[in-house]
């Protein structure tokens, strides 16, 4: 079983580990690990020190040919508009992932459609995009899906109110879905794991658990390839 994205691993069998750029080297080899800045770190953060984990950034990907960059992306969630320094950031991290030839882990939360603006020029250049968390604007799948985009499903599918985000989820094409966790080092004591999203996934598309968790797994490994 494969969580898609979290910040801390919690015993799945494979997990997509998002890290700062300047994180210690895991040791953890049947994880895929991806370097980046957080939207979050770019509020009202110094221009020097955000030049400084863009260079780490660049370094990782140089020293780690397995390294994929994530988690980035731009957020509305704790500012109306987005600041220059955040967009600045995001496109400096996109063009070291063209560069280098890594997948992208995307962050979008409230303006999604300006991150598949940003991503879609490099389309190509960018071996694959995960959109993750991405829990609106089904207008966008055709865009996303064009430029290799997979859709990871979170955590907020077990909330008997996602009404929603449940009719999104059994819309996204079986070779497109992950599933994930988001676990931290905050809430990995509670926080559900992806298997438990991804059993409930797999009932609510009314598909055998078994076989949706091996198409999950392939989703995963096609993604890193």
């Amino acid at each position: 079983m494969t969580d898609a994205h979290c910040h801390v691993a919690r015993g799945e069998v494979r997990s997509f580990v998002c890290l700062p750029p300047d994180a210690k080297e895991p040791s953890e080899s049947a994880n895929a690990f991806f370097y980046g800045i957080h939207p979050w770190e770019c509020l009202g953060g110094d221009d020097g020190v955000l030049a400084v984990a863009l260079s780490a950034l660049r370094r990782r990907l140089e020293s780690d040919s397995s390294a994929g960059v994530g988690e980035i992306g731009l957020d509305r969630i704790k500012v109306k508009n987005i600041p220059e320094s955040m967009r600045s950031v995001f496109e400096a991290q996109l063009a070291l992932a063209a560069e280098f030839g890594r997948p992208v882990v995307l962050h979008g939360a409230k303006c999604w459609g300006e991150v598949v603006k940003s991503c879609a020029p490099l389309a190509g250049w960018i071996p694959a995009f995960l959109f993750h968390g991405f829990s609106r604007s089904e207008g966008l799948l055709p865009d996303i899906f064009a430029m290799n985009g997979y859709i990871s499903i979170g955590p907020a599918l077990l909330n008997d109110h996602a009404v929603n985000y449940r009719d999104l989820a059994k819309r996204i094409p079986q070779d497109r879905i992950l599933v994930e966790s988001d676990a931290t080092a905050e809430n990995a004591s509670e926080a559900p794991s992806a298997e438990a999203v991804a059993e409930f996934l797999a009932d609510l598309r009314g598909v055998p658990r078994s076989d949706f968790f091996a198409l999950l797994d392939a989703n995963a490994s096609r993604f890193l390839s």
